[in-house]
């Protein structure tokens, strides 16, 4: 077996797992599958659950996609890449819960080879997770970064203040000048050593319901009204602005002729924006944006 039908195996399997445990936790809604196929090569199946008790929206992705060209914005930062041939495998998700004070979260893994004339010319692995609160507490982003710093031990001592970093550089709305949410871990390019970076992301694909279940546990039957609620609409309209206007995974797959459903399947399936919204001083929601900006949560925050 090929090492990328290695890590296809290990997608599909963790797409399928990660469903069972969503559809476990929500207790009402289910996934619905979408398979698709891609002209130029490859295919997918595209799960969503809609209007469940927990998520107003979830979506998760596998694609197993290939071509003979790159786009563009893979080829300027690589040129080295002109004319391969190329291979991709992922999982992507985004889960949008209804109650504002679960957060929403976004988590990807991946893999991609590009061949040319038989040849390897290039192989990486990349992805991460990060968690954008509307309510932030103190104890929910603590557990989601030490969780992440735990499955990242293993990796060597600084795996987790460089990928934390990197999350926070790249989730960065460069137009607001604040971050998408609190961060987590992000990664690309890893290619030092096939079977310990295989290992690295399974550590962070198997560590994502980890980070995430206890978290939407805790705050599920959390109490909300309107106000709440006109909030978090008005907050997932920075989701939608990152995700169309800073986004390479977005820009990828749109460029390279792939399947517009499932890679706006991200979009939140509601959202308001409001001119020159300011929250009340002092206010719960004012206090948002504290968490907007890098820092370093384990050392900043208490239990």
């Amino acid at each position: 077996m090929e090492d990328i039908d290695r890590v296809r195996d290990y997608l599909t399997g963790l797409q399928d797992r990660i469903c069972t445990a969503i559809e476990t936790a929500d207790g009402k809604a289910t996934f619905v599958e979408d398979s698709w196929t891609r002209d130029e090569g490859g295919g997918g199946r595209t799960r969503v659950l809609r209007e469940g008790a927990v998520f107003e929206q979830a979506g998760i992705g596998f694609s197993d996609v290939s071509g003979t060209k790159l786009p563009p914005s893979a080829t300027a930062a690589r040129p080295e890449l002109a004319g391969a041939s190329w291979r991709a495998v992922g999982v992507s998700l985004v889960f949008h819960p209804r109650n504002p004070h679960v957060p929403t979260t976004h988590a990807n893994v991946r893999h991609f080879r590009a061949v040319r004339d038989g040849e390897t010319v290039a192989w990486w692995f990349g992805g991460g997770f990060d968690l954008t609160p509307f309510y932030p507490v103190d104890g929910d982003v603590l557990h989601w970064h030490r969780t992440a710093r735990d499955l990242c031990a293993p990796f060597g001592d600084d795996r987790y203040a460089a990928h934390k970093r990197w999350c926070d550089e790249y989730f960065f709305l460069k137009h607001r000048g604040e971050t998408r949410g609190v961060g987590g871990l992000f990664f690309d390019d890893l290619h030092t050593d096939f079977a310990r970076d295989f290992d690295y992301l399974r550590a962070v694909g198997d560590g994502f319901l980890d980070a995430y279940l206890p978290i939407v546990e805790r705050r599920r039957d959390a109490p909300y009204g309107e106000r709440e609620r006109q909030f978090q609409l008005y907050r997932r309209g920075r989701y939608v602005e990152f995700n169309l206007l800073w986004d390479r995974g977005t820009l990828f797959g749109i460029q390279s002729g792939g399947r517009s459903e499932s890679i706006l399947m991200s979009l939140p399936p509601l959202v308001r924006w409001e001119y020159g919204f300011a929250p009340e001083p002092d206010s719960p929601e004012a206090r948002l944006q504290d968490y907007l900006h890098p820092r370093d949560w384990l050392a900043g925050l208490a239990d």
